[in-house]
């Protein structure tokens, strides 16, 4: 059964939300880039090949955009289509001329090889921004300290570290960084682009007797900030490191080289608020932040 269609945008568009997963082991990251193998590559070409309308813009419009090995299992993306004005579609459209997305979401998952999905596909109003409305986004990094390296397994999403590591200590340190602070030492700067973001959770727990996850969540991210925040608190709970160092690090505001590897890396999800809080969402995101 169709999802209830929002409003035609200007110029007659209807915004369709993709709920997208991955494994990023063979990717070049999620963007486009000329002769590379990437998600969005590949989205956009089962998109092409079945449109969910007349048309498909050049580019769909995504939450975050993962480094090259980095995983996803609650990525987000929007595109806006032309809808079909004589049902026109070879699978039951709507009254507004949407096809059934349930049905479409079959058939991009039949286009896509085996390390892409396309979990699912709504209908959702013009003020929704895959990238600009989100409230927060939450990441898994995944950590073996076995002494004998990483399940097999769980290879291609878990690091492999040599060390026993001491859960309390990370915790205890990784508190020190929550807030809104200016976090240019955990990030790649880009010309123009902030880095003040509001760390929300930063939690580490012990899955096993060898494996640990890390949650972190904040408003936004800017590159490379989760793995810079990682590799910097492994050292920590490995003792190499004491548990002040990654504040003193956050104050310098000189960039860490501490990076962890991207295939520990999981985009889980992303959060938006209600239909009637989106447009001023984004215009919230937009706007350049700064540390009080």
């Amino acid at each position: 059964m169709n999802e209830p269609v929002a409003p035609a945008g200007e110029g007659g568009l209807v915004r369709v939300r993709l709920d997208v997963s991955y494994d990023g082991t063979d990717f070049c990251g999620w963007a486009k880039q000329p002769g590379q193998r990437t998600v969005q590559g590949l989205v956009e070409d089962a998109l092409a090949k079945q449109p969910p309308g007349r048309s498909v813009p050049r580019s769909v419009v995504v939450a975050g955009r993962t480094d090259s090995g980095v995983h996803a299992s609650g990525q987000v993306v929007h595109v806006d289509v032309v809808p079909h004005e004589d049902g026109g579609s070879r699978v039951p459209v709507d009254a507004q001329g949407i096809p059934d997305l349930g049905r479409m979401v079959h058939r991009w998952n039949r286009i896509l090889p085996a390390d892409v999905r396309v979990l699912g596909a709504r209908v959702v109003p013009q003020a929704f921004d895959a990238r600009f409305s989100a409230l927060r986004r939450h990441y898994r990094y995944q950590v073996s300290d076995a002494p004998w390296g990483v399940d097999p397994l769980r290879r291609r999403d878990t690091l492999a570290w040599n060390r026993p590591l001491d859960v309390d200590a990370l915790n205890a340190a990784s508190r020190e960084l929550l807030g809104l602070n200016d976090f240019a030492a955990y990030c790649k700067p880009r010309e123009g682009a902030t880095t003040v973001r509001e760390l929300q959770r930063f939690e580490w727990e012990r899955l096993d007797d060898h494996l640990i996850a890390v949650h972190v969540s904040a408003d936004a991210f800017c590159h490379s900030m989760v793995r810079s925040l990682v590799g910097t608190l492994l050292m920590v709970g490995d003792g190499r490191r004491p548990r002040p160092w990654p504040g003193q690090v956050l104050e310098s505001e000189t960039r860490t080289t501490a990076v962890a590897p991207a295939h520990g890396l999981t985009l889980t999800a992303v959060d938006y608020p209600p239909d009637e809080e989106l447009e001023a969402r984004a215009a919230q995101t937009r706007a350049v932040r700064t540390r009080p």
